[in-house]
């Protein structure tokens, strides 16, 4: 009898902890560290905060290992980082004119964090916030790990709340374990109120290393045959205008580098590029190449646009970390400031719709 109440006893200390875990996950206050997933020569570490992608490691096809993902070795860093490297970017990515928009006719005044305008969802964007781990497999045939964030109504001024979750997955082509893919899946469903949702993910690659210098040598083709220009404030003007003969210009079957009409741009790229292709079909995005490491990247995705930039100098306790250039965002998405023009794909969804955005990044070694 002893016996029992001391084995009943013990299962009611655990169940203890158990709910009292539960509960601290639901009052949203988990502990920020980091998670990893393997799948043979592929090795991808992983943060609840922004649900960031922290680094990514695969072979060279001259022998070796490294990380091609721009990021930090603390997760304290991701908590302090404006650049938002390798989070998901929402509940808005990109830039919102003005910080703000109408819709139904009631105008929505956001909370401006890029002077008078509103970038990557505000300075608590979703790259910002702690997330919940809600599945985690590291190993196995196709190792995962799903983050989900319940973004409330009236979160840095936008309208209803909405359930989000992003699920990462690993694997490898059967028989070809020189390629890799890693896909993702970000979904939200708007619960009691029509709503703005453009999702991203903010990684910045170097498919040479992430310490190996500059990506201008790397060799690059977006499928793209229109983009949507700016003004001095990188807000879209609302045009849709063709690549043709401008700098922007990656179509060409023939791999440009990315270094080679860089000149002619004062701060490198940042612009949104729309994509060849129906809007919500999946299609081959980019494709990218490092003749140096023999490592080739391709993107795919059901987005309309991808905003296409090269890394400013990143800081970190004032000494520079990754100087300009350094990294390369292939960032699928809607167009920017969409809110603000008609004849840009809509980003609203209603409840009872939901928001489906699809990434796969397949990774190929090149034997020299």
């Amino acid at each position: 009898m002893e016996k029992l109440s001391l084995l009943f006893y013990t299962l009611v200390v655990i169940e203890f902890f158990l709910v009292a875990k539960q509960l601290d996950l639901v009052h949203g206050s988990p502990e920020v560290k980091m998670y990893e997933l393997y799948k043979g020569a592929l090795y991808v570490t992983f943060t609840n905060w922004g649900a960031s992608i922290v680094s990514l490691k695969i072979p060279a096809g001259r022998g070796g290992w490294s990380n091609i993902v721009l990021g930090y070795d603390d997760v304290k860093d991701y908590m302090n980082d404006p650049t938002s490297f390798g989070g998901v970017a929402g509940r808005v990515t990109n830039r919102i004119g003005g910080a703000k928009f109408t819709l139904n006719g009631t105008e929505y005044k956001l909370k401006a964090n890029a002077g008078e305008n509103m970038i990557n969802g505000g300075a608590k964007g979703y790259a910002n916030v702690i997330w919940n781990v809600a599945k985690y497999k590291n190993r196995g045939r196709h190792p995962y790990i799903q983050f989900t964030y319940d973004s409330y109504d009236g979160e840095e001024g936008f309208p209803g709340g909405v359930q989000v979750s992003v699920k990462y997955t690993l694997s490898t082509e059967e028989d070809k374990e020189e390629e890799f893919q890693l896909s993702v899946v970000m979904r939200a469903k708007a619960i009691n109120k029509p709503t703005p949702v453009n999702l991203a993910l903010h990684a910045f690659w170097n498919l040479n290393g992430d310490d190996s210098g500059d990506i201008l040598s790397e060799k690059i083709v977006i499928f793209a045959s229109n983009y949507t220009p700016v003004d001095t404030k990188l807000i879209p003007t609302g045009e849709i205008v063709p690549v043709e003969g401008t700098p922007y210009d990656f179509l060409n079957v023939e791999h440009h580098t990315i270094g080679s009409r860089i000149n002619k741009l004062a701060n490198g790229y940042d612009i949104n590029y729309a994509l060849d292709g129906a809007p919500n079909e999946m299609k081959l995005v980019a494709i990218v190449r490092d003749d140096n490491s023999g490592r080739l990247m391709q993107l795919h995705s059901n987005q309309p646009g991808v905003q296409f930039s090269t890394v400013k100098d990143v800081k970190r306790n004032g000494e520079i970390i990754y100087k300009a250039h350094s990294g390369l965002c292939l960032q699928t998405q809607g167009f920017p400031d969409s809110v603000n023009h008609p004849n840009f794909p809509s980003q609203i969804i209603a409840p009872g719709k939901d928001y489906k955005h699809y990434m796969i990044f397949r990774f190929s070694v090149l034997k020299p």
